[in-house]
């Protein structure tokens, strides 16, 4: 295990050392917005099996991820979908990404079935002012964005912490200090033809229901 102090004068180091960890397989701890997070390259099967391993997650729950830029989309979303995306979803990624929103897509076919726990569905976000925004951006891929903790656990806030869940079975921690915590991001289910508020976070449920009546 690598433990990588996040200096502003060498990011550029930091992010293609991450980047190299994730495309050869292995599993990186990054700060994000809120609280660490464990990352693996998208659509490793092998990958996301140890990460599923690592954490004690169960395996009926999918594993979300970051995207940098709205392009990624079309190699995780349904293509049919994207050609005729609701208003309101395009709405929404307009007001709140990057931010602290995850919106749940209906998945393209042949993902690995970890990442979506074979619902069909995949949850994504693009995440606000962070090393993890940086991240996805250099890596061109998504990320796979699952708390850094063991299921059940409190959610890693610092490098300390992640080192002390996890040890040696994670490849590289980037250390930027500690994070500041506070509410998840709020999880909305657009999939369908409405809007529906999975998971209150740091955006209200009134927030985003006021929002999209105005779109509607």
């Amino acid at each position: 295990m690598i433990s990588l102090a996040l200096n502003k004068d060498k990011i550029d180091d930091a992010l293609g050392k991450a980047v190299d960890i994730l495309k050869k397989g292995g599993i990186i701890a990054y700060p994000t917005e809120t609280f660490y997070a464990l990352g693996v390259k998208f659509d490793l099967p092998r990958s996301l099996k140890r990460l599923y391993e690592l954490k004690k997650r169960p395996r009926e729950k999918a594993m979300p991820v970051i995207i940098g830029r709205r392009t990624a989309l079309s190699g995780i979303v349904s293509p049919e979908w994207l050609e005729r995306i609701p208003p309101f979803a395009q709405a929404l990624m307009n007001r709140f990404w990057p931010g602290p929103l995850t919106l749940l897509f209906p998945a393209q076919e042949g993902l690995p079935e970890d990442l979506t726990a074979g619902t069909g569905i995949i949850a994504v976000r693009m995440p606000g002012e962070s090393f993890a925004l940086p991240l996805t951006q250099h890596a061109g891929f998504p990320v796979t964005a699952t708390s850094a903790n063991l299921s059940g656990t409190p959610p890693a806030d610092s490098a300390e912490m992640v080192i002390e869940y996890f040890g040696e079975g994670v490849d590289l921690v980037i250390d930027g200090g500690q994070t500041p915590g506070g509410l998840p991001s709020t999880i909305v289910d657009v999939s369908g033809g409405r809007v529906t508020v999975v998971r209150e976070g740091v955006i209200t449920k009134d927030e985003i229901e006021r929002f999209t009546s105005k779109v509607h």
